[in-house]
């Protein structure tokens, strides 16, 4: 698996460096993954591919010098502020269910479950709840595929396919600021739904972490 290290862009530059991993993995025809770590310079809110951006309060964005920028993959918004992204570029046919969505989630997210072991930090696949669909903010979203410590939601991810490929990158939280999320997305935050690396151990740096999801 090739490793790219961590970094810190803007946000379109992230959605085209993630892009352009993913079309050159097809061109070159690769056969092994592709892993990278990234962080957001400055904040940025991601929309999914086809969602609206209806529900948000740019007034606050603006505010926030936060800017605003579109996925390949779907789902809902992400405010990616204090987190760690990841992305995994691979062929379907690498993994043993690729074509199956549901059980190539869970094999990539796999990676993340044997990485965060090594911090301490037992993570599983939570309970699968029925989507609530009035949420706009992606992290109040349950689904099979999310990654959960004691069933609360640290990872949630997304995935697109082209070509035989699939790109999943998602985000990993480290701590959030529940007023700001709920200003800008016009919505109560349930912090029972949801947890941070911070909350889970307070003594782990976003440098820790970042070393052993690199290593």
């Amino acid at each position: 698996m090739e490793m790219i290290p961590y970094r810190s862009n803007t946000g379109e530059q992230n959605m085209a460096i993630d892009a352009e991993i993913l079309d050159s993995a097809i061109d070159k025809n690769l056969k092994t993954p592709i892993f990278r770590l990234y962080g957001w310079e400055p904040a940025c809110v991601s929309l999914g591919r086809n969602q609206k951006d209806d529900f948000i309060n740019y007034d606050v964005l603006k505010k926030h010098n936060i800017d605003v920028v579109r996925r390949l993959t779907g789902g809902r918004a992400l405010l990616h502020d204090n987190e760690i992204t990841y992305s995994f570029v691979c062929p379907v046919s690498y993994l043993e269910n690729g074509e199956h969505v549901v059980s190539s989630y869970k094999e990539i997210s796999q990676i993340l479950i044997d990485k965060f072991k090594k911090l301490g930090i037992e993570l599983d696949f939570g309970t699968s709840k029925a989507i609530r669909t009035k949420f706009d903010y992606c992290m109040l979203l349950s689904t099979g595929a999310d990654l959960c410590y004691q069933n609360k939601k640290l990872i949630g991810s997304a995935q697109c396919r082209k070509n035989g490929y699939i790109l999943q990158h998602g985000s990993i939280l480290y701590d959030y600021d529940k007023e700001l999320l709920e200003d800008i997305f016009n919505e109560e935050i349930d912090t029972n739904s949801i947890t941070t690396i911070k909350e889970i151990d307070k003594n782990l740096t976003k440098e820790k972490v970042i070393e052993i999801l690199s290593s």
